[in-house]
């Protein structure tokens, strides 16, 4: 203590001042109202500080834990849409095979259907042309049998009238047929 009093005394006495000279008495105020600040400090400023620092760290905490639930219902909500992506395309394809395949059912029934309208149509005309050419045939067996009779009765000089001599001619014609 001493050493400190006579320090004091040399600094009264006026001794040099700078930067780099010790003065006993300031380092002893320093020292004395840096322990008094702590000391207040610590009874009110530090638990204030501190109650700060720990609701800053939970809030920060509990920001973590929402931003970590955030990114995990996130993570989920992509899972699912990707899956429900999926399944659409998937329903997508399954309906364009399904359109083809019908489409492919609808074209092969049309074709089909238009082949036995075809079909249908040509033996209409096959029914037709022969009913025809039998209807022409048996009129110019008509005509044949008309004019072999009026050409006989001008030979004959008579008029041939009776049946008899009408079936006689077709029956004719009918062996000329079988000839041929």
């Amino acid at each position: 203590m001493m050493v400190l009093l006579g320090m004091l005394q040399e600094h009264a006495e006026g001794a040099a001042s700078g930067p780099l000279v010790v003065n006993g008495g300031l380092m002893i105020w320093t020292i004395v109202v840096f322990v008094l600040l702590l000391l207040i400090l610590r009874k009110f400023a530090w638990p204030v500080i501190l109650g700060a620092v720990k609701a800053r760290e939970a809030a920060l905490e509990q920001q973590i834990a929402e931003a970590e639930k955030n990114r995990a219902e996130s993570a989920a909500l992509l899972e699912q849409h990707k899956k429900l992506l999926a399944d659409a395309r998937g329903q997508g394809q399954q309906m364009l095979v399904e359109a083809k395949t019908m489409a492919e059912k609808e074209r092969a029934a049309a074709m089909e259907r238009t082949r036995q309208e075809q079909a249908d149509l040509l033996d209409r005309a096959r029914r037709d042309i022969t009913a025809e050419k039998e209807k022409a045939i048996l009129e110019l067996k008509r005509e044949a049998v008309d004019l072999s009779l009026a050409a006989a009765s001008r030979l004959i000089g008579e008029r041939m009238t009776a049946d008899t001599d009408r079936k006689l001619v077709e029956g004719y014609l009918a062996s000329l047929e079988r000839g041929k």
